[in-house]
């Protein structure tokens, strides 16, 4: 086997691992935040909100991996991103 058969192989390995991963992510059950808990966060995946067209509290979702490397989704509630200039 030569260097290149050998690389093609190991990209397509970690592509395919990419998709388990992203499949697993997918059936975790999410997490209402509560005021003290603590968060193992290793490294944040997405994070992404309702989408809001003014000021005010609005649903938010954190996807995040712990220090095992086990997924977790978080959801919480934020202040929405539509403000524009308002105070």
């Amino acid at each position: 086997m030569n260097w290149k058969n050998l690389s093609i192989a190991s990209l397509f390995s970690i592509v395919s691992l990419g998709a388990v991963a992203a499949n697993a992510q997918e059936n975790v059950t999410p997490h209402a935040y509560m005021y003290g808990d603590h968060l193992d966060i290793a490294k944040v995946t997405s994070v992404s909100e309702t989408p809001s067209s003014g000021c005010g509290v609005v649903n938010a979702r954190l996807a995040y991996l712990d220090s095992a490397g086990k997924s977790n989704v978080l959801d919480y509630l934020t202040a929405g991103q539509g403000c524009g200039q308002d105070n």
